[in-house]
């Protein structure tokens, strides 16, 4: 399990066992409010993250992972937007290798986001969800109608989505990067995270592996380690002035979700740039 430093703007927290609602109450609030905040009006209708996991759980869904913002104001504390990563059973009980796909539920209780269902996967050897969004459009519910229902047809669609997403990740494995198509994708990555040519660190930092293992030239490990190092950071770099720093953890639930996201994109094209040309020179061998 882990959890963000006290110095973090993020409260967060993942275990490897289903999350009791005493762990989210403590780390993720806002799941369990029990009214909307005082800014909405009389057509919002207030439907408790609680009441809408319950229902997830009845339909096999289990929580790992819950997240919400640290917020100034604290009269939001307790309905600003949040995040939920889930489970179904049958992804639990397969056994699955070091990727596992969840359900990534967000939410609020102030307006500033409806219901909304992504594809994610968690990659067990570092402890990084990646989400990915760009086979199936997120799904969006209103906080209006039935909206558990609906956001529990929603969750099993997603889940149909994941295992086509998950088809993706053996191609990935057998792409292989020169130095300087990983530098190129760093790079890439790089303008993703700040503005162009303001970036703090090199490429060749956030393409350094944390573990022996990630030491490979495949897209599906150079994509792992340049995400982790860019949405976990931790990374030494130096500011414009030339003072030293260390990059910080993407934290925000809006921010962490976009450059994820944005980042499988960008590893999705360069695969499919990089099969395009296979086949061509498959097609003049022939």
């Amino acid at each position: 399990m882990y959890q963000y430093a006290r110095s973090s703007n993020l409260s967060s927290f993942r275990s490897y066992a289903p999350l009791s609602n005493e762990q989210i109450a403590l780390y993720a609030p806002c799941v369990l409010a029990e009214s909307a905040h005082e800014s909405r009006g009389d057509r919002y209708s207030f439907i408790p993250t609680i009441q809408v996991l319950d229902g997830l759980r009845a339909e096999g869904f289990q929580p790992f992972e819950v997240r919400q913002p640290r917020v100034k104001d604290q009269s939001r504390r307790e309905y600003t937007k949040h995040l939920v990563r889930l489970r179904h059973a049958t992804t639990i009980e397969a056994g699955l290798g070091q990727e596992v796909p969840e359900i990534v539920l967000i939410n609020s209780h102030d307006g500033t986001s409806s219901y909304q269902l992504l594809a994610g996967f968690f990659r067990l050897v570092c402890s990084n969800g990646l989400i990915a969004g760009d086979i199936c459009n997120d799904i969006r519910v209103r906080h209006s109608g039935n909206v558990i229902d609906d956001v529990i047809e929603g969750s099993f669609r997603v889940l149909d989505n994941v295992e086509e997403i998950g088809s993706r990740i053996e191609p990935y494995k057998a792409i292989t990067l020169a130095p300087a198509e990983q530098q190129v994708f760093a790079n890439a990555a790089l303008s993703l995270r700040w503005d162009e040519g303001k970036a703090p660190v090199e490429a060749e930092r956030v393409l350094r592996a944390r573990r022996w293992d990630d030491r490979k030239d495949d897209l599906w490990t150079v994509f792992n380690r340049v995400q982790e190092n860019l949405v976990k950071g931790g990374v030494a770099g130096r500011a414009a002035t030339g003072r030293r720093l260390t990059t910080r953890a993407v934290g925000g639930v809006t921010e962490n979700v976009k450059l994820n996201r944005a980042l499988w994109s960008l590893a999705d094209g360069l695969a499919q740039i990089k099969q395009n040309v296979v086949d061509v020179e498959e097609l003049v061998a022939v």
